[in-house]
């Protein structure tokens, strides 16, 4: 594989829709995120009302990259190999001691067991409908660097996709707040309730696509023949119609995401589409830029967003770094520092890494990033800088 990464050399470039094009304020809607959940639970499941006050370590305990153990009602914090770092029996932090007794210094036994998927409606419970009522308070518009940037691609002759799980009329809301009522100008062809990761693994047999009228989905299709707005679906079919708009039998495409499980790693696994993931934790992420970047002329530079001190991705007290963690020795030898199992996904399967849009946004096309899978550096596809637990000497991955 080639050591660079370029949007010149691709010619279908898809994006997925909630916090990749679309951004969100974010304390806000975590808020509601745990506001939605904790109605539920005690409205429609019975549990105590004291869950609907929000205590300040309950935010700082949700943070991406942990998985829920079903079986030991533990949630769990897992290396690359699968080892356990740590975990918490509901909210709280098991000792290490604990840790040993129900899964030792092993593999999870889960570790390599595919999760599901499991559809939804967007007009029930809380959280859609605060979005759709309150826009403004929960959406960011979208930067004209980006608007401009999306249109360029489109003049470059890119076929631009827009692959979301979204229904369509949530869809329709969130674009033309973030876009604009002319959001449709931007892709060649839409698709809507994708029910990702399921549109890059299953035949066309199992998740045709369909057409839509007034938000209603009708018949499947057998096939796609043109561009346009489209329901469900699968990439095998899409991809046919790529190769028929493009004229190549292999035409490249290039996905970005924020989620690993939904967009980045089906889109790698099932399409082996190039793939970039939007990692927001970048944002907060006090980071020095390499003295290369620095060398390079101003036209050659993305813009490295300047509310990055902002943003509310600082590092969990509770469960540590995102991308770095410490494993205790045992009879008294010294702890090892380890990648977690969130951070060797991102250098398996994706091509780069970035913050956002905007910070590439301002590059020219032809600009080459430097691949994950370049060399056996850990650090090699995060754009503009890796994060700071990653480089060398860092002493401290988590927050004292």
């Amino acid at each position: 594989m080639q050591q660079h990464f370029s949007l010149a050399d691709c010619d279908v470039v898809g994006f997925d829709l909630d916090h990749t094009l679309c951004r969100y304020h974010l304390p806000q809607s975590a808020r509601l995120i745990y506001d939605s959940f904790a109605k539920y639970l005690v409205t429609e499941k019975g549990y105590d009302e004291d869950l609907l006050i929000l205590a300040p370590d309950s935010l700082d305990f949700c943070c991406k990259g942990l998985v829920l153990d079903i079986e030991e009602g533990n949630f769990v914090k897992l290396a690359e190999d699968g080892t356990v770092l740590r975990a918490s029996h509901g909210t709280k932090s098991m000792t290490f001691e604990e840790i040993l007794e129900i899964y030792g210094r092993r593999e999870w036994k889960h570790f390599n067991t595919v999760s599901g998927m499991v559809s939804r409606t967007e007009d029930c419970g809380t959280y859609f409908p605060e979005v759709k009522n309150h826009p403004d308070k929960y959406l960011q518009r979208c930067p004209e660097s980006v608007k401009k940037w999306l249109k360029q691609l489109k003049n470059a002759g890119k076929i631009l996709l827009l692959i979301t799980s979204s229904h369509s009329d949530y869809c329709r809301l969130l674009c033309e707040h973030v876009l604009g009522n002319d959001f449709e100008e931007y892709f060649d062809i839409l698709i809507t309730n994708a029910l990702k990761p399921g549109f890059f693994s299953h035949t066309p047999n199992q998740r045709p696509f369909r057409t839509l009228e007034n938000d209603e989905e009708q018949e499947a299709l057998l096939s796609l023949d043109k561009p346009g707005w489209y329901s469900q679906g699968n990439s095998i079919q899409l991809f046919d119609l790529l190769k028929k708009m493009t004229g190549k039998l292999d035409p490249k495409v290039v996905y970005f995401g924020d989620s690993m499980h939904s967009d980045i790693f089906p889109a790698r696994h099932y399409s082996n589409w190039e793939t970039v993931f939007i990692l927001e934790e970048l944002l907060g992420d006090k980071v020095t830029v390499p003295a290369k970047a620095e060398s390079e002329p101003l036209e050659k530079k993305g813009k490295y967003e300047g509310d990055q001190l902002k943003a509310p991705y600082f590092v969990s007290k509770q469960w540590g770094s995102f991308f770095m963690d410490r494993v205790p020795g045992l009879e008294n030898a010294e702890e090892t520092l380890v990648h977690t199992w969130s951070c060797k996904c991102i250098s398996t399967y994706s091509t780069i890494a970035i913050p956002s849009l905007e910070a590439i946004a301002d590059l020219p096309l032809d600009y080459r990033f430097t691949r994950f899978s370049s060399n056996s550096s850990a650090t090699a596809g995060y754009y503009p800088s890796p994060p700071r637990a990653l480089l060398p000497n860092e002493e401290s991955v988590t927050m004292k």
